[in-house]
Parts: C-alpha cells; sequence; structure tokens
C-alpha cells in the first residue's frame, strides 16, 4: 500500500492538528464590524489575507497581525501551509472560491492533514445590496458622461416610463420579469436621489428619502407601532386618511391627487376620494355643452358606473385595448379574418 505523496506537504512543516480558518466578512458592513468570535480568532492567531483592505486595516489597528500574501491562490494556499500554526484567512468579497478549492485538493493524500472551517464574522443583513445601489449609482454619476448630464425633468419620462413597464409585468404573471422592472424602477429612485444630492440648494440623497419614508409608514400606522386599536383593514384606510390629511393641511378632499395619471384613472380617483370624504357630488355636473365636454362627461359617467359594479374602468378599457392588439396581430399574421364592418 502507497504512503502519501510528499509533494502535497509542505517541507518541514508539521501540519497535523492545525487549523486553517477561512474568515468571511460582509464587504458591504463597515470594516472592523465583527463577532466576538471573529475578534477571538484575529487575535489569537495570525491573519493572511490577498490584499490590503479596510478590513486588513481595521483589524490591525485593534493589534492582530496581518499578512498580505501576493500572487496568486498556489502561493496563498503554500502561505497557509507553511504557517507552522493555527491560521486565519480573511477571505475576500467574491468569498476566495478558488483558493478554498486549491487548498482541498492539496489536502487529498496528506497523512493528517490541518483542520479547515469556516467562520461567518459578519454578514449581509436583509437589504444590504442596496449598499451596492448606492455606489453603483455614485460612480456612474461620477464617470458616465450620459449620466453626469442628467436632471429630475430629464428623468421624469424614465420614471413613467419604467413604472409603466413593471405594471406590465404584474399583469403578465412573469414574476423574473417583474424583479427585472422592479429594479429598473429602484434604479430611477436612486438615480433621482443621486441628482438631488449634487444640488446647491435642497440637496438630499437616498438616506433622507428612505429616513422619511420608514417616519411616514410608522406615523400612519399607529396600531401597529403605537397603541392605537383597529377591527378591520377599514378602520386601518380611515386612520390613514385621518392623519394624512392632518400631515397636509389640505383644503380639500381632492387635494393632493396626481393630476398627471391617465384619464378614466385619474376620475376614479376622484370619486374614491369624494367617496370617502362622505361627500355628495353627483358625476353629472362634469357635463357641458360643448361636443369635447360632453364627451369626457360621457366617459366620467362610465367610470362612475364601473365603481358602482365594482369594476376598475381603466384595467377594463386596457383589456379591451390589449384584445384589439391581439386581433390586429392575428389579421396582420394571416391567422383570422378581418371582421365584418357594416
Amino acid at each position: 500500500m502507497s504512503g502519501p505523496d510528499p509533494s502535497t506537504e509542505p517541507t518541514g512543516v508539521d501540519v497535523a492538528g492545525r487549523r486553517i480558518v477561512l474568515l468571511h466578512t460582509s464587504p458591504r458592513l463597515p470594516a472592523g464590524l465583527l463577532t466576538a468570535r471573529a475578534w477571538d480568532l484575529v487575535r489569537a492567531h495570525p491573519v493572511y489575507a490577498a490584499a490590503d483592505t479596510p478590513q486588513t486595516g481595521a483589524l490591525r489597528a485593534a493589534g492582530a497581525t496581518v499578512t498580505v500574501v501576493p500572487g496568486g491562490p498556489a502561493e496563498q494556499v503554500d502561505a497557509l501551509l507553511s504557517a507552522g500554526t493555527d491560521v486565519v484567512w480573511l477571505a475576500g468579497p467574491d468569498g476566495d472560491l478558488s483558493l478554498a478549492r486549491m487548498l482541498s485538493g492539496r489536502l487529498v493524500g496528506m497523512a493528517e492533514p490541518p483542520v479547515i472551517e469556516a467562520e461567518y464574522g459578519s454578514w449581509d443583513p436583509p437589504g444590504a445590496r442596496l449598499l451596492d445601489v448606492v455606489a453603483t449609482m455614485d460612480t456612474l454619476r461620477r464617470t458616465c458622461p450620459w449620466d453626469r448630464e442628467q436632471t429630475h425633468t430629464t428623468l421624469a419620462p424614465y420614471l413613467l416610463e419604467e413604472t409603466y413597464e413593471a405594471y406590465d409585468a404584474i399583469e403578465s404573471g412573469d414574476r423574473a420579469l417583474l424583479r427585472e422592472e422592479l429594479g429598473d424602477v429602484l434604479f430611477q429612485v436612486a438615480f433621482h436621489a443621486r441628482v438631488a444630492a449634487d444640488a446647491d440648494a435642497g440637496a438630499f440623497d437616498l438616506d433622507d428619502v428612505a429616513g422619511d419614508l420608514v417616519a411616514k409608514l410608522v406615523r400612519r400606522h399607529p396600531h401597529v407601532f403605537a397603541d392605537v386599536t383597529v377591527a378591520d383593514a377599514g378602520e386601518v384606510e380611515a386612520n390613514w386618511d385621518e392623519i394624512k390629511r392632518a400631515e397636509k393641511s389640505r383644503d380639500s378632499a381632492v387635494d393632493g391627487v396626481p393630476l398627471a395619471q391617465p384619464a378614466l384613472q385619474l376620475a376614479a380617483k376622484l370619486l374614491s376620494r369624494v367617496e370617502r370624504a362622505g361627500l355628495s357630488v353627483p358625476p353629472t355636473v362634469a357635463t357641458a355643452p360643448d361636443p369635447d365636454s360632453e364627451l369626457g362627461a360621457t366617459l366620467f359617467e362610465l367610470v362612475t358606473e364601473a365603481r358602482t359594479r365594482g369594476l376598475d374602468a381603466e384595467a377594463a378599457l386596457r383589456r379591451a385595448a390589449l384584445r384589439y392588439a391581439g386581433a390586429v396581430r392575428a389579421v396582420e399574421s394571416g391567422s383570422a379574418e378581418p371582421p365584418d364592418t357594416p
């Protein structure tokens, strides 16, 4: 029976019983923010790394011994196996998978290989990848000529377009597409926040946007974050409206309705606001003598009828338009005959 291949073991170094700890840390958290167990490891054992980083700097500042190993995975594995003691490898952002695979391969055939352990000194909390969004947006704003030139006004059409595309993805039921389109909407939010951060006056950034959002959600959910008791979702909605009116100091129930939304949707929103305010304003007041206004009044009455029946006029018209588009494509492809015209 043949013995172990001596070429796999570092010359003159006893690796039996040794530990090599692969320490993984989150690149999105501040350097030095580690668990107590991780700090115990790096203070008790020499630390090796592929490059100087903010994390290596934080470890050195805390008294740890950190050695940067130049070269690639082969040289780094040699350094770990030749250390002569328990050692910690500070993994990079990608986890240093190449090094881990090479290290595992070198241990095959050793008579008494060292013990390889993985330790997580820190990890990404939920939402940590949003930090990548901010960093990427900052890079684009600094280095891309097109991104540098954009303003809130020039970006406005893209925000609307991406919102509609996300809506289309929801309608399609395609979860992968929705994931992508929500990313595009998020990009627009991050872009506008980055443009605002560059402003001389009234500047704000994505942290300010997120902070305002959290504060608003807390204020408007007193049944969750305070001692208000609600019986059902209807009371939640009523509380929301009451708190919103107090915050906005609006004079009318229809103040704050976005006027740029599609007309059918605008009409439905106005009717909803009036209904929730307990007002009695008949839709017939929208009638006017000229033909254009008469058509508008007729459409408004249809929206009113749709709401009475529990239907969404905007969605219904959208579905009808999509069916019409499908019929057009069928005629174009020759799979259907044009419908008879009276």
